[in-house]
This record gives structure tokens, sequence and C-alpha cells, in this order.
């Protein structure tokens, strides 16, 4: 199992968990919450396949990587993101962060820019800016919130029971795109992962990223379902892609927001376009279902 330090808890020391596997181009791979890097099963080994070095790790607190009480802001888990870059000398590399991980990406690029990076992928990711205010009406309303921090508090157990059903959308794909035995194995995951990191996330998802998104100068992929009842498609894919001018959007019709086991295909084939294109088309390409 390999490690990297990213930082010190009283006698402890802050470990990443990450796996390297393959050889080419450097994809690197950054989950959503509250999963790990187990969440990409159907990505890595098709990524592998076409020739890619695939780099996978778990973000403070999930997973396999240490569980520290701080550290779940975006500018921290940019900085993770960033010593592992470094760490592991990673160059012309594609970033891609499904979910919350679409975070440590546009925030990665809006701080440490794009020396590192050829590509940036978004898929079902939580920017530009989740939380309604006066100036982003299309945003959430902030008891959405406040009502999942007050469940986790009260009951994250059984609060991830809920929150995984709608991540795949059960009621409509259970027992066809996704098992009972996927959906366990998701909360078995999420359920050992740290709870104060569980919790604190949660704030960590009302970062504005408008910032960060304007100022992405590397192709940008948007993949999206447009049936995401975690993060609706219009409050954050449409947007990311109206926000960077290099940007394609692939629209999953009837995706939920686990698109990348539900819809895996589709996901895959629009990623490994992508990532195999040397010249960039002006032209935004939209509407893969």
């Amino acid at each position: 199992m390999s490690y990297l330090t990213v930082g010190k808890e009283n006698s402890g020391t802050i470990d990443l968990y990450y796996e390297d596997h393959g050889a080419g181009e450097p994809v690197v791979l950054v989950h959503g919450w509250p999963l790990s890097s187990k969440s990409w099963e159907k990505q890595v080994p098709v990524l592998l396949d076409a020739g890619y070095r695939v780099v996978a790790y778990d973000r403070r607190g999930f997973g396999n990587s240490a569980k520290p009480t701080f550290g779940y802001d975006y500018d921290t888990l940019a900085e993770d993101l960033h010593t592992l870059m470094t760490e592991l000398d990673l160059t012309a590399a594609t970033l891609v962060g499904f979910s919350m991980g679409g975070g440590e990406v546009a925030r990665y690029l809006g701080t440490y820019g794009s020396d590192r990076v050829e590509k940036a992928v978004f898929i079902s990711a939580i920017p530009p800016f989740l939380l309604k205010t006066s100036d982003n009406p299309e945003g959430v309303e902030g008891s959405v919130f406040d009502g999942i921090m007050e469940s986790i508090a009260a009951d994250r157990p059984a609060f991830l029971s809920g929150f995984l059903s709608n991540f795949y959308n059960v009621d409509v794909y259970g027992g066809d795109r996704v098992s009972d035995e996927v959906v366990r194995l998701s909360w078995n995951i999420a359920a050992a992962a740290s709870p104060i990191g569980t919790l604190d996330c949660v704030s960590a998802w009302l970062t504005d990223f408008r910032g960060d998104l304007a100022s992405i100068d590397v192709p940008v992929l948007v993949i999206h379902g447009d049936a995401d009842r975690i993060v609706p498609f219009p409050a954050s894919g449409k947007r990311i892609h109206g926000m960077v001018r290099e940007s394609r959007l692939v629209v999953v019709e009837g995706g939920p927001h686990g698109i990348t086991w539900t819809h895996a295909g589709e996901v895959n084939r629009a990623l490994l376009d992508f990532v195999g294109e040397k010249a960039w088309p002006m032209e935004p390409v939209a509407g893969l279902s």
C-alpha cells in the first residue's frame, strides 16, 4: 500500500493512500463524498487498457487515508492534491473530479495553475457555487445543507442509506443498472469514513469556485446526468460549461448522480474520447445519452 504524508496532527502523520498503476500520460482520479478511490472501479481498468497511467487517491478522512479532525476545506484539500502531483512528479496530467472531487480540481487549477495539467474533467461536480445567494440565484437554499448536517450529526449511518438511494436513483435503476450489493458496498465505504470529516465536508460544498473556473486555461470536459438528485444539473454542470470557454458538455439522459457506475459505458466513452484527443475542437459538443 502506498502513502504520502501531507501534514501532522499531534503525534501522528496525516497520510494519503494512493494507487499508481500503468504507464503513459497520467490520469488523476479525485473521488466524491462520502466514498473513496474504490468508486472508480468502472473507470480504472478502461483507462489502463487504453494505455494511461492511472493515479487514484483517497481524500483525507476517507478510504484508507488518515482521518484527522481538521483540513476539510478546499484550500487544504487542493494542497493535498498539489502534494500528490509534485511528489509523484506528474506532468501533462488529466485531472478528473467526481462530485466533491470537482471542487479539488477547480481549486487546484485556480491556485496552482496548469503547469502540470493538460486537461480537466468534471463529473457530477459541485462547482461553480452551490449555495443560493443574492448574486447566485441558481444555487440551492442554505437550509438544505443545514438539514444534511443535522441528519449526519443525528444518525450518520441512517443518513447514508437515504443518501445513497438518491445517489444511484435506486427507485429507477435498482436491480437493473445498480445492484443491492453495489449500494451496500458504497454504504460500507461511506460508513467507514471519518464522522468528523463526513460532516465538515458539507460546509466545504458551499465554496465559491467561480473565480477558479474563470482562471482555467486548459480544455475541460463536463459530464452530468440530467436526473441528478444530489447535485442538480442546472445548478452545477450546466453552469460549469457556461463559465469555461474551452469546455465540452456531455449530458447523460436520465443519469443520476452516480453515473460513473449506472452509466459507466457512456461516461467511459466520453472520457476516453476527450483524454485521447490531441487537437482540441473549439466547437463544444453536447448530448450523449
